[in-house]
């Protein structure tokens, strides 16, 4: 990555435009949401934490650089006279822009905010395929061949291979982490996942996930709660509060389910928690021995906990949405309302 920097140092100090046009498009090869630079700065939350400061440095000299260079061109061309585009301006244009100026998708927003806070604890950020295989999305997490889970009515299957699966949680990442990486692991895994149920309010057949995991020697119980507190304070508020319930999940024992005190009446009850005072968000528990074990990793040694929500579920109970299929129908009135929120 430093390397890269250098090179678009390189290319900044070289750069030179003979139009205002040619001075737009590097502006938007380097500096637009899709650009170079931008790309470098999400490349950054995965850079480990010895190096942040460093690359942040040469990160923000290289985005200073840059924007310098591009408004003393701007400015070149603005007073050269040489811009004929200018005299023949057509003043009978309205004053309004015509196109409408976009936002940042709410799951994108959340999921963003999602990784901002874990990567603040040592969190780093794991990716795969959304195509996987019986080992790593079923055998490996500890989930036997008669588990309801390997039924058609949750599973995808691929018809040509019927090992080949659509992923049905991003916990498939965390065991290629396991197989290739030695403890300590710290890592997310965001991503869409795919389950065969029908389409609802509350359900759908493709949603996004979450899912952490912690391995290393002396991990405990303790502290996996105190992540989730952490996570359910910064992403909802200072005085939100938490309880485990007991559960079951193939690939972690003991197991429990997070709920945190509802964020609309403040525990007190109410139509969305049910008049509880508390409302679900992840489920959690400590990683199976023997799930270690299958990814090679010696688990009289080392221990680990995971934990996994759903995104739809953290954006619902954060922006108070009550129909899941709002997210995937991209009503132009329903996406605006998030313009003030885009990051």
């Amino acid at each position: 990555m430093l390397e890269k920097i250098d090179d678009l140092l390189k290319e900044v100090d070289a750069f030179s435009a003979q139009t205002k046009e040619q001075v737009e498009e590097y502006r938007i090869k380097w500096l637009s949401k899709k650009g170079d630079i931008t790309a470098l700065f999400e490349d950054f939350k995965s850079v480990p934490n010895e190096m942040k400061k460093e690359m942040g440095q040469k990160l923000n000299e290289l985005r200073n650089k840059a924007q310098e260079r591009i408004n003393e061109l701007k400015e070149k061309f603005e007073h050269s006279g040489n811009d004929t585009k200018n005299s023949l301006a057509d003043y009978t244009t309205p004053g309004y822009p015509s196109i409408q100026v976009g936002s940042r998708h709410p799951l994108s927003i959340v999921k963003s905010e999602m990784i901002d806070i874990f990567s603040r604890i040592g969190f780093t950020v794991s990716d795969g395929r959304e195509i996987e295989d019986d080992w790593h999305n079923f055998t490996a997490l500890n989930t036997p061949e008669n588990h309801p889970a390997r039924d058609m009515q949750d599973t995808f299957y691929v018809s040509l291979n019927p090992e080949m699966v659509l992923r049905t949680q991003t916990s498939s990442v965390q065991v290629h982490i396991m197989e290739n990486q030695k403890p300590p692991i710290r890592t997310i895994s965001p991503g869409r996942v795919y389950r065969n149920e029908a389409i609802s309010a509350r359900a759908h057949c493709q949603f996004h996930q979450v899912e952490g995991l912690y391995i290393d020697e002396q991990v405990s119980f303790a502290d996996l709660k105190q992540t989730i507190l952490y996570f359910a304070r910064e992403m909802f508020g200072a005085e939100t509060k938490i309880r485990l319930r007991p559960s079951y999940f193939p690939f972690t024992e003991p197991s429990a389910e997070v709920d945190i005190s509802c964020t609309i009446c403040g525990g007190k009850g109410c139509n969305v928690c049910k008049h509880t005072g508390w409302v679900e968000i992840l489920g959690c528990g400590m990683v199976d021995p023997q799930v270690l074990d299958n990814c090679g990793i010696d688990s009289n040694k080392f221990k680990g906990f995971a934990f996994g929500m759903g995104i739809e579920r953290i954006a619902m109970l954060k922006y108070q949405i009550k129909d899941l299929r709002l997210f995937f129908e991209n009503d132009v009135r329903f996406l605006k309302q998030f313009t003030s929120v885009s990051k």
